[in-house]
């Protein structure tokens, strides 16, 4: 296990910096996982309809 997690791409970071940014990213990945609910929130039904269901003519003016 000598290959690290985070790999400092232009520059050079100390210890202290890349435990800091390690420390924020994990703190984040904790709060938005306990935040996000078990169950999935989608609509009740569908957004969209079928066209075989639909009446035969629509007229120009209107929205549905």
């Amino acid at each position: 296990m000598n290959t690290p997690d985070i790999r400092v791409e232009k520059g050079h970071a100390e210890p202290e910096e890349v435990a800091a940014i390690t420390a924020v990213l994990l703190a984040r990945a904790a709060a938005q996982s306990s935040t996000t609910p078990d169950h999935h929130r989608g609509r009740p039904k569908a957004g969209w309809r079928r066209l075989e269901r639909e009446g035969g003519f629509r007229a120009p003016h209107s929205w549905h």
